[in-house]
């Protein structure tokens, strides 16, 4: 890995000669075993926010992490919900906070505590909602995707609390979200619902990764995501394979055609009138990333520019669903119609609803032989660009290069996370920082998902002195020192 930014960030000498670093790092150690057993204690809990799933496990979820919350001596802690718009209820959120004192700021610390599904059982080397401590690496579901984010900000705000007693005027509101990986269907009626409450200066959101084990980053852009279904009809009901075909081409094969053309020859997306930013400063060397995406041995990668460029400021298209018959039930007969679900991930900069007229308006200029080809749009999500340049955002960077002992570096994110645009919409003067626990090798959503526990101290470190220099008076640099 090569970067054009070496030089460490920077915090007002000022502030930093008051923080107690040494104390901070101590506290987070002598707790770190008791924050890995508690981590243990909400991986077993099974709370998955999906219909399909037990509810009571969600709400048995909402109750742990509102006691740990409350074991941080806290007694504002309530478990909050708002309506769906089919007049069910929202995933249960854990709301706790610390008022600040007279002119002080106030930090929200967001995270969720909803899982996604284990999947396959046999792809796990052990239990999924047993996490086990394997080379250093935590295993289990939601060891890292977001539970690990939960305990980084109890841990920090434990290690300050015991570290700076009375002199911590810094607001904390904790919001521990319980329907993340189910999309935050409720999310932003929420924060209308309680935006008083959830209101701060910085919002951390802890669901992001570093750039890999030993050096951390601060996510400074995601890209927005835009999805849809395609479809394509041929006839108006199946008929034999035999009699028919030859003449006529069967709705999968010309669904196959149309998808063809989404992408060019070197496998940039070909849809017209989309945004690309511009180069990124990390070299994401291509071996790196096959390793860490498991690339098979003579699989050439796709696109234009470098792979951070690809990963995280060009579109990237893909199709992450079929309704074909499968093998096993096929027969010899020309389908009528055949479906695809489309992602498709947006740069930074590009308005999501332009970029679904635009895959709307391919899909109608490329049916293949006249086919009757369909788009019907589904979600869209805006993507996000951090200032770099404010004050909160320069003391995360210094904050984890004081706790890592290298560089934070600035990364984005190929992946959206759709509600931090209901954040800036509801909340448009704070300064969100996006920040995590995971590495490559994290594997969220995956099988064997894992947390590495070395990094995931450093993370708590890092936050506490984060939370300590905004305790003393880092949100006041309006001329933070840059990287150099």
């Amino acid at each position: 890995m090569t970067l054009e930014k070496t030089g460490p960030t920077v915090l007002d000498p000022q502030i930093a000669s008051h923080l107690p670093i040494t104390e901070l790092r101590a506290r987070v150690a002598e707790n770190f075993a008791t924050t890995v057993a508690e981590l243990v204690e909400l991986v077993a809990i099974p709370g998955i926010a999906w219909e399909a799933f037990d509810a009571a496990q969600l709400e048995r979820s909402a109750e742990a992490v509102a006691a740990l919350v409350r074991s941080t001596g806290l007694d504002d802690v309530q478990i909050l919900r708002v309506p769906k718009n089919d007049g069910g209820q929202g995933g249960p959120a854990v709301v706790a906070r610390k008022l600040p004192a007279p002119g002080m700021p106030t930090v929200v610390l967001y995270a969720h505590h909803d899982v996604q599904p284990p999947g396959d059982s046999t792809l796990w080397n052990s239990e999924p909602f047993v996490a086990v401590e394997r080379e250093g690496r935590l295993y289990g579901r939601g060891a890292a995707d977001d539970k690990a984010g939960i305990m980084a900000h109890i841990a920090s705000f434990r290690a300050l609390t015991e570290t700076l007693g009375e002199k911590l005027g810094v607001g904390i509101t904790f919001f521990i979200e319980g329907e993340e990986e189910a999309g935050s269907p409720t999310f932003k009626d929420f924060l209308q619902e309680y935006r008083e409450l959830l209101a701060g200066d910085v919002i951390v959101v802890a669901d992001s990764a570093n750039w890999q084990v030993g050096i951390p980053a601060l996510t400074t852009s995601l890209r927005g995501l835009v999805d849809g279904t395609v479809e394509v009809r041929v006839t108006e009901h199946a008929v034999h394979s035999g009699m028919f075909g030859g003449p006529l081409l069967d709705a999968p094969t010309l669904l196959a055609r149309l998808i063809a053309t989404f992408h060019d020859d070197q496998g940039s997306v070909a849809v017209a009138g989309l945004h690309r930013g511009a180069e990124g400063d990390l070299d994401y060397p291509e071996e790196m990333f096959r390793a860490d995406a498991a690339v098979l041995d003579g699989v050439k990668l796709a696109g234009r520019g470098s792979i951070t460029s690809r990963l995280w400021s060009q579109p990237a298209l893909s199709v992450i669903g079929m309704d074909i018959p499968s093998v096993d039930m096929s027969s010899n007969t020309l389908l009528p119609s055949a479906r695809a679900k489309i992602s498709m991930r947006v740069a930074p900069g590009q308005d999501p609803a332009a970029a679904m007229e635009a895959l709307s308006a391919h899909v109608a200029a490329n049916a293949p032989f006249g086919a009757l080809a369909t788009f019907t749009p589904g979600e869209a999500g805006q993507a996000f660009a951090t200032d770099t340049t404010a004050p909160a955002a320069r003391t995360a960077l210094w904050a984890m290069g004081e706790s890592w002992g290298v560089p934070a570096v600035e990364t984005g994110m190929g992946g959206s996370i759709p509600f931090i645009a209901d954040l800036k919409e509801i909340f448009p003067d704070a300064q969100i920082l996006v920040t995590g626990v995971e590495d490559p090798d994290s594997r969220a959503h995956s099988a064997n998902e894992s947390l590495h526990l070395g990094d995931f101290e450093k993370a708590i470190v890092a936050q506490a002195l984060l939370l300590a220099a905004v305790n003393g008076g880092a949100l006041r640099e309006h001329n933070a020192p840059s990287n150099g």
